[in-house]
């Protein structure tokens, strides 16, 4: 089953309940959807599409920040039989341009807060045949077509077009925290994988209300929907970030489930210790799971968590674009005294840690993570070079470090790149991140390795302090001398620490910034 047919399925079974809900607090905005209402728009969207010569194959770009027409839009492009291909909202202009020449994008559609990036693309991206405007008003000189009026102009009439799982579906590009974005082919059958995963690892149930807060255009929070979408399950698209909104949406809409980023957890954990928010105040008995990925979770995070919220499942989950997302690896709600790890394979997954040769390593040991099953992309967009790279044998190798522990449990340790060699010994950041991260002043941290003359490299970490705390090099210097000498900061900088919209530490940003400066050496 295609997973366009979930949604056509799910409007036949549940059609006049709410599918989809949008909230804008910022705008004091709330609106929502029934299931029939959500693939009746799909349908038309589609319609359109097929009207503008769209075909199975083509591509179909979007670029929207969340919204209550993102999904609808999604599924449209894929009931034409062409390819999605969502685009990361904090793209520069420039950026979209490539994005819509190296997929070959016909169609871009785009909403208000993109009106003058999209005035430069349209300069020099003369392959694109037409436009589509979603939003309340545009300067329409240049005849764009508008949402608006496609929705109340085309048929509901479901497309005639039959689909196979191994059909191609949606190209995305990485998040690009390690150099240049990669398009990454995605097939019907791995979405529809990602579905049956996501729903075995957190057992949703049509009763249940997914928050949805990461941005959409990710594999992560769509994917992580799809466990919601097989039975049928209402979802709220929340606009913003603020640690008051996110309850307030929890408590007004009676939310089951929310995915966090680690620093939308850490934001408020810190409002309720500061007294800038009371739980008591919210209605929270019915969130049952709290959720975590696209990053490393310092075990810290989840003690100070269960702190205030005991009664709460809890599960971290990793995963990749390349792996249609979240699922491959999961650590599973029942394995709560094993936080830090990253888990086991996940359902219809397998894991191995290799070394360079590709032969697993014994238990303990460190290696790269290799990950197969169901989920692995079909490959990196024209790009059978870089696809060969990282797909071998059926399996995807992650460039992440990792080991198991006696009971299989998978840790990870880094990324293959960002593994700092200081006189000829490997450290691994993400150990030294997490035990600055447990320090009760400090909001986040991040350790590089920089240039050093004797040793090749040295790490320095990047610490930013929660508001009205300080520190001093010394202090942060001092709260090291618990870790081995060799991976104590030899640097320390205070700063605030990037991160992309999935949570994950843009590196390359710190390492321009920081690697040419000079201050003091610890040693």
């Amino acid at each position: 089953m295609p997973i366009t047919d979930m949604l056509s399925l799910n409007a036949q079974i549940y059609a006049d309940e709410i599918s989809l809900i949008e909230r804008d607090p910022a705008a004091g905005i709330r609106r929502e959807i029934t299931w029939k209402e959500f693939d009746n728009t799909a349908n038309r969207f589609a319609n359109f599409l097929i009207s503008r010569g769209i075909k199975p194959g083509d591509k179909v770009g979007l670029l929207l920040m969340n919204c209550l027409e993102w999904l609808p839009i999604y599924f449209g492009i894929l009931k034409t039989g062409a390819w999605a291909v969502p685009l990361n909202f904090r793209f520069t202009a420039d950026e979209i341009h490539k994005c819509m020449e190296v997929s070959e994008a016909k169609i871009l559609i785009y909403g208000p807060e993109f009106i003058e990036a999209i005035k430069c693309v349209r300069k020099k991206a003369g392959f694109l045949k037409d436009y589509v405007f979603v939003g309340e008003s545009v300067d329409n000189h240049n005849n764009d077509h508008l949402f608006s009026r496609i929705i109340s102009e085309f048929s509901t009439h479901s497309p005639d077009i039959s689909i196979a799982d191994e059909d191609e579906a949606a190209l995305y590009f990485t998040s690009g925290t390690t150099g240049t974005p990669k398009p990454i082919v995605l097939t019907h059958g791995n979405l529809v994988s990602a579905c049956i995963t996501e729903n075995h690892h957190h057992l949703q149930t049509h009763e249940d209300n997914f928050l949805c807060i990461p941005p959409l255009y990710h594999t992560g929070a769509k994917m992580h929907w799809f466990g919601s979408l097989i039975v049928g399950a209402k979802a709220v698209i929340l606009r913003g970030v603020k640690p008051q909104w996110i309850l307030e949406a929890v408590s007004e809409e009676r939310a089951t489930i929310v995915w966090l980023l680690v620093p939308w957890a850490q934001d408020i954990l810190d409002a309720i210790e500061s007294r800038e928010i009371n739980i008591n105040d919210y209605r929270l008995e019915q969130w049952r799971l709290m959720h975590i990925g696209a990053q490393p979770v310092p075990p810290s995070l989840i003690r100070r968590w269960k702190k205030y919220f005991p009664n709460q499942l809890y599960d971290t989950n990793y995963g990749l674009s390349e792996s249609t997302g979240p699922g491959c690896v999961h650590l599973g709600i029942e394995n709560i005294d094993k936080v830090g790890a990253i888990g086991l394979p996940g359902y219809n997954w397998q894991a191995m840690i290799v070394n360079d040769e590709g032969e697993p390593v014994p238990r303990g040991e460190v290696g790269e993570l290799i990950i197969k099953g169901p989920g692995v992309m079909k490959g990196y967009y024209k790009n059978p070079e870089a696809t060969g790279k990282v797909l071998k044998n059926g399996w995807l190798y992650t460039g992440d470090m990792a080991r198991q522990d006696k009971d299989g449990f998978i840790y990870l340790v880094d990324r293959k790149k960002d593994v700092v060699i200081c006189g000829g010994e490997n450290i691994f950041p993400v150990e030294i991140e997490n035990h600055l991260q447990a320090h009760e002043c400090i909001k986040d941290a991040a350790v590089i390795g920089i240039p050093d003359k004797r040793l090749g490299e040295i790490p320095a970490a990047i610490v930013e302090l929660k508001p009205g705390r300080e520190l001093t090099e010394t202090d942060v210097i001092e709260f090291c001398q618990a870790l081995p000498r060799y991976k104590r900061p030899r640097r320390v900088f205070f700063d605030k620490v990037p991160r992309n919209p999935t949570g994950k530490i843009e590196k390359p940003k710190l390492r321009e910034k920081w690697c040419g400066q000079s201050v003091s050496v610890f040693v």
